[in-house]
C-alpha cells in the first residue's frame, strides 16, 4: 500500500517532515517524536510517499521540494539521498492575503482566475495524483466557521473563504467527483474540524478532516498540569503562558489578526479542563529572528493549597517548534487512511483530542493529553488499528 500525501505549505513544518519521513525510510534516524511509533499499526509510515506541494511564496513556486528543503535545512539535520523532486505547485491566496505580503512575495492562482475555477483547478490535481491525504500547513490566518454550505459556496465564489477553507473544499470536491476517501489534516488553528458545515461535507464523501490546530509543545503539557491541579482540587488564581518564535509562522503572527486564531485555540483548554474560566494570558506574544525554529515558552500558574496556602509553578523551556509538529504529521497521515478503510468519516474525536489543540467536532472538550492519549489508544485497538 502507498499513503499518497499532498502538502498546503511549503514551511519549515513540510520540510522536516518530507526529510524525516524520508530519513525513516533509509533507515538513518530512530522514529523519536512519532507517538505511536512503538505500536504496530495497520498502516506504516514507511508507506507514505510526497506526491504534490503546494505554496504562495514566489520564491518558492517552481522549486523542487529537494532545493528548498537544501536550503532551510542542510546545516540543521542530515539529509537523505532519497528528497523527493516534486516541484511546488502555486496555491491559493483567497480571503488570507491580508499582510502576507509584507513577509514575502505571493501569488494566489486565485488571483489569475475566479476562485472557485482556482480551486476546482486544484481539485482536479488531486484527482489526477490520486492523494490519499492532504496536509495544512500554511501560515495561521483570520477565519470564521461557515453557518451554511449556502454561506460558504457564497463566500467562496466571493474570494472571501480563508486559504485553508478553499484547500479543504478542493479536496471535498477531489473526493466527490471521484469516489475516493481522502483526509484532510488540519494543523493550524483555522476552524475546520469545529466547522459542522465543513465536517458534514466530509462525511458525504466519507471522507475524514481532522483538525485543528497541531498541539505539540506548551499546550499539551499545561493541559495535563491542569487536570493535575484539578484531580487535586486547588483553586488556580492565574496561568501565564507565552512562547516567542523565529521562524516563519511567528512572523506571521505578527498580524493581529493572525495572532487572535492562535490565541483562541490554545486558550480553549482552560475552562475545559477546571471547569471554570481561570484568569488566563497564553498567547504566541512576539517574533525574535535570532531565536529561529527552537522557541522559548514560559509558564507560570498559581493556585491556592489546603489551608488557603498559595502555591506556584514556573516552566521555562525551549521547543524545536517545526520538527515537533512533524512528527505528529507521520503518525497522523497513516491514521487517517486506516480510520478511513475502517469507515470512519467526518471527523474523529477520538484522535483529534490528542493531536490537536482545539480538538473538532464543535463543542467537543479539550481534556488532558495523558488521558486522550490512553482513550486513543483503546479506540485505535478497538478497530484494530493497532495490532494486538
Amino acid at each position: 500500500m502507498v499513503v499518497k500525501v499532498s502538502i498546503f505549505g511549503m514551511g519549515l513544518v513540510a520540510s522536516h517532515y518530507i526529510v524525516g519521513l524520508y530519513r525513516l525510510k533509509e533507515g538513518s534516524m530512530k522514529p523519536y517524536g512519532v507517538p505511536l511509533a512503538k505500536y504496530d499499526l495497520a498502516v506504516d509510515f514507511l508507506e507514505e510517499e510526497i506526491v504534490s506541494v503546494y505554496d504562495v511564496d514566489t520564491r518558492k513556486v517552481g522549486k523542487s521540494v529537494r532545493d528548498i528543503v537544501t536550503e532551510s535545512l542542510k546545516d540543521v539535520i542530515p539529509l537523505p539521498s532519497s528528497l523527493p523532486e516534486t516541484e511546488v505547485r502555486k496555491g491559493l491566496l483567497m480571503g488570507s492575503a491580508a499582510g502576507l505580503d509584507k513577509l514575502f512575495p505571493v501569488s494566489g492562482r486565485d488571483q489569475e482566475i475566479e476562485p472557485m475555477e482556482a480551486i476546482e483547478e486544484i481539485a482536479n490535481e488531486l484527482k489526477k495524483d490520486s492523494i490519499d491525504v492532504v496536509f495544512n500547513l500554511i501560515s495561521t490566518e483570520p477565519a470564521e466557521p461557515f453557518r451554511s454550505e449556502e454561506e460558504l459556496l457564497k463566500r467562496i465564489k466571493e474570494g472571501k473563504a480563508s486559504a485553508a477553507q478553499a484547500y479543504a473544499y478542493a479536496t471535498y470536491l477531489a473526493s466527490k467527483d471521484t469516489g475516493k476517501q481522502i483526509a484532510f489534516i488540519n494543523l493550524i488553528p483555522t476552524p475546520l474540524a469545529n466547522d459542522p458545515v465543513m465536517v458534514n461535507l466530509f462525511a458525504e464523501t466519507n471522507s475524514l478532516l481532522l483538525g485543528d490546530d497541531g498541539a505539540t509543545g506548551a499546550t499539551p503539557l499545561t493541559a495535563d498540569l491542569l487536570e493535575h491541579l484539578a484531580e487535586r482540587n486547588r483553586l488556580i488564581r492565574f496561568i501565564v503562558q507565552f512562547n516567542i518564535g523565529g521562524n516563519t509562522d511567528f512572523l506571521a503572527l505578527t498580524i493581529p489578526e493572525r495572532n487572535l486564531m492562535k490565541e483562541k485555540t490554545k486558550s480553549s483548554i482552560v475552562e475545559d479542563i477546571l471547569g471554570y474560566d481561570a484568569p488566563h494570558y497564553i498567547r504566541p506574544t512576539g517574533y525574535v529572528e535570532a531565536i529561529g525554529d527552537r522557541k522559548f515558552v514560559a509558564m507560570d500558574i498559581e493556585w491556592i493549597t489546603f489551608n488557603g496556602l498559595v502555591d506556584e509553578l514556573i516552566v521555562n523551556m525551549r521547543i524545536n517548534d517545526s520538527p515537533a509538529l512533524a512528527g505528529l504529521a507521520v503518525d497522523l497521515a497513516r491514521l487517517s487512511k486506516a480510520l478511513m478503510e475502517r469507515g470512519v468519516k467526518g471527523t474523529c474525536y477520538e484522535v483529534n483530542a490528542f493531536y490537536m489543540k482545539n480538538p473538532g467536532p464543535k463543542n467537543a472538550k479539550n481534556e488532558a493529553r495523558i488521558k486522550a492519549y490512553y482513550d486513543m489508544l483503546k479506540y485505535l485497538k478497538e478497530l484494530k488499528i493497532i495490532k494486538e
